[in-house]
């Protein structure tokens, strides 16, 4: 774990983080949902008016993970959270501590700028993932249903 370095993405990390959404889709089995490409991750992450944050992890001077995160704000708390949009390790580096590292130094995030919590979904199926979200205190959410507005159904809604 020694050789575990987290650092904040930069623009130039923009490829690396298309190739770990594009992963990161594969194993979800929705590739064909991925729409983005690199300019547009220029553009959306590392824009002026970005919301959003990547935390890299390197294992021996190599990407293996991410963190995409970026902060919301829970009116039942009066506080800003963090929510998780992206947690990705590389498949061959599971196992080493990667995930752990970055799910902990998104709680430091969250714990230096006051936030009440750190919120994330994972897929029903994914029971390694469930399993190691478990083993680190966090806690299934089962009464909310997650809902989405998206494509044609959103634009048509904000025209009409």
């Amino acid at each position: 774990m020694s050789d575990i370095i987290l650092r904040d993405a930069t623009i130039k990390d923009a490829q690396t983080i298309y190739n770990f959404i594009k992963e990161l889709a594969i194993y979800e089995k929705a590739e064909h949902e991925v729409k983005t490409d690199v300019e547009t991750i220029k553009k959306s992450v590392f824009g002026n008016n970005s919301v959003t944050s990547v935390i890299l992890c390197e294992y021996k001077n190599e990407p293996i993970g991410m963190a995409l995160y970026f902060f919301n704000y829970s009116t039942w708390l009066g506080k800003n959270g963090i929510y998780l949009e992206d947690l990705y390790v590389t498949p061959q580096y599971r196992g080493i501590g990667a995930g752990k590292a970055l799910l902990k130094r998104l709680a430091q995030i969250a714990v230096e700028n006051d936030c009440g919590r750190v919120e994330w979904q994972v897929l029903d199926w994914n029971k390694p993932s469930i399993d190691f979200y478990d083993s680190i205190g966090a806690k299934g959410q089962t009464e909310w249903i997650p809902y989405r507005l998206t494509g044609n159904a959103l634009e048509e809604f904000a025209r009409n």
